[in-house]
């Protein structure tokens, strides 16, 4: 298997593993990953195409300006936007995931709503988040260029909580995204459960968060690209 047909089927296996976890929501929302070579060119899904259906074939190689030069169908507006603007504002971020996944999007609805530290599956994201407020759809380059400089003003993020609408994770490749979006998801709705009860959070002190944060950075990659390959296998999409 090529370097993009496995880029391929790996992002295409993103969209059906999200949509089995219910990070999915109707035909919007988009995946995007740069594809090697010397030429800006991008995988992404077309529109219209539901996340559980999505396979490798259906996957666009889009260009710089949002033109598909490889593929049937198009291009949503809001993932033109949103896409090239956010690869091009941090080259670290070879794949990028947007989705408005219930528990992480709640937290953007919430004056002053932050994914606390208060589990261990959320030290894993310490000092990796960066909030944006909302300017409406990204229709226009305006707005994609809007995500795209909080991008660059927080060059360490790799989790952006978009307020007022959902989160964007980025990642050098898509085992390592898709490991962050689950657990991501999975953090968010650990703190939105514990809050439910009324009771104040307990949170990590900082001297054992960072040390946390420190014990987990040293296995990410190699957890996730496991992880990942265990949801292959065991969901048919190897």
């Amino acid at each position: 298997m090529t370097d993009v047909n496995r880029l391929r089927r790996d992002l295409a296996a993103a969209f059906v593993l999200a949509d089995r976890f219910g990070f999915s929501e109707g035909i919007c929302n988009h995946f995007s990953a740069v594809v090697p070579g010397d030429a800006e060119r991008y995988l992404i899904n077309p529109f219209g195409v539901h996340w559980s259906e999505m396979r490798p074939r259906h996957l666009l190689l889009m260009d710089g300006d949002g033109r598909v030069v490889e593929g049937e169908g198009e291009v949503e507006a809001t993932a033109r936007f949103i896409h090239v603007a956010g690869h091009r504002a941090n080259p670290r971020h070879q794949v990028l995931l947007h989705t408005h996944m219930p528990y992480a999007t709640a937290l953007t609805m919430l004056e002053g709503g932050r994914l606390e530290m208060a589990h261990q599956s959320a030290a894993r994201f310490h000092g990796r988040m960066a909030h944006h407020g909302f300017g409406g759809i990204a229709l226009d380059d305006a707005e994609g260029a809007r995500i795209a400089q909080a991008q660059r003003n927080h060059p360490d993020a790799d989790i952006f909580f978009l307020d007022n609408h959902g989160i964007t994770v980025g990642a050098p490749s898509v085992a390592v995204a898709f490991d962050d979006l689950y657990y991501l998801e999975r953090a968010c709705r650990q703190q939105v459960l514990a809050q439910s009860t009324g009771l104040p959070l307990k949170l990590i002190d900082d001297a054992v968060l960072l040390e946390t944060r420190r014990q987990i950075e040293e296995v990410h990659v190699t957890l996730a690209e496991g992880h990942f390959a265990a949801l292959l296998r065991c969901h048919g999409l190897e």
